[in-house]
């Protein structure tokens, strides 16, 4: 039974896998698809999107980080797919499910539901360029506009040497809308020879046990619900092992936000935009999983300072009744090897 953080573009960065993976129960986490057109990406590139490459392709916690690749052209995925192979990545997943109209424009993600053949040809030029020890992985959605090739699509990639699916149970028409559709993950679980991870609207432990039911699928990726609840992994691996899960409340949620927009501010330098933008769109899907978290992101709805941004954390760390040497390394939690300067450099 594992437990998959899910590649959000544009929030889970390397900062947000880290923080999720330190809470615990997450077995591997993507990352945000690498985009691939024409050629091969520079270093840069890689180190951009995923600087745990450089720590063994793994998060401070030591949990595998699988290297996301979308594009259509079969040969020039393949040759990048080498290339994040030289580099030390665990797995390849490729993307087949990203419904982002920008995305699907330019013949990539959802877009290519349309298309199994192709899937077929991507995965299996993706599976002959890269170690046959090294995973291959493909993640889609139940169609584009409708689900009447989602066996198909789901036979293509299997039959084309993906080692394991992901399917996100929804249509590219359908979005992020309730309901997720678990019974055609089950359908497609039938139809196939290899393993499948069901994806699609867990928020609470009854809908990670649902999930599971209806799809009969023992591997589950979670995305938002593990941004709205960053415990929720944490709890399903407590329940695994035969403990009660322990849920963080407000207070002991704070200090884990004020080291995330710490890092943020590391990492985007000063004057930088990035460090109130990710803290605001956090707080922002918090409010789904922590009440609290509203009063707080209206407080800091006005502020771009990052020095007064922390400045309100703290206050609200210390309010909570939290210690201000909870708020430090060496805090359980909080490990001591944070990012020096020549680390951040190069995650840049």
């Amino acid at each position: 039974m594992k437990v998959v953080l899910a590649p959000m573009e544009g929030l889970v960065d390397a900062v947000m896998r880290d923080a999720i993976t330190r809470l615990g129960g997450v077995d591997w986490c993507v990352t945000e698809f690498v985009r691939v057109t024409s050629a091969l990406l520079p270093a840069r590139t890689w180190q951009r999107l995923a600087p745990e490459l450089a720590q063994g392709a793994r998060t401070r916690a030591g949990t595998p980080v699988h290297i996301q690749l979308l594009g259509s052209d079969p040969a020039c995925l393949a040759d990048n797919a080498a290339r994040a192979a030289e580099y030390g990545a665990p797995a390849i997943d490729l993307n087949f499910g990203c419904p982002a109209k920008s995305v699907n424009r330019h013949r990539g993600g959802a877009a290519l539901l349309d298309e199994p053949a192709l899937l077929h040809d991507i995965v299996g030029a993706v599976r002959r360029a890269v170690p046959a020890a090294l995973p291959v992985s493909a993640k889609m959605r139940l169609g584009f506009n409708d689900k009447t090739r989602a066996l198909e699509c789901a036979q293509a990639l299997a039959d084309g040497g993906a080692n394991w699916l992901t399917v996100h149970a929804r249509t590219k028409l359908e979005g992020y809308r309730p309901p997720a559709h678990w019974d055609w993950v089950a359908r497609i679980r039938e139809a196939v020879a290899v393993p499948v991870v069901a994806n699609g609207e867990v928020w609470t432990l009854a809908d990670y046990d649902a999930i599971r039911r209806v799809s009969g699928c023992d591997d589950v990726m979670i995305g938002r619900g593990l941004i709205a609840r960053p415990d929720l992994a944490a709890c399903i691996a407590a329940r695994a092992r035969g403990e009660a899960p322990a849920p963080l409340d407000w207070p002991s949620m704070l200090p884990w936000l004020l080291d995330f927009f710490r890092q943020c501010r590391a990492l985007g330098g000063e004057g930088s935009t990035y460090p109130a933008a990710r803290l605001k769109q956090w707080l922002g899907q918090l409010k789904r999983g922590f009440p609290e978290a509203a009063a707080l992101f209206e407080s800091l709805r006005p502020l771009r300072d990052a020095a007064a941004l922390e400045a309100v954390l703290v206050a609200a760390c210390r309010g909570s009744g939290r210690a201000m040497s909870a708020l430090e390394p060496g805090e359980p939690g909080f490990p001591d090897d944070r990012c020096t300067a020549d680390q951040q450099a190069e995650c840049q």
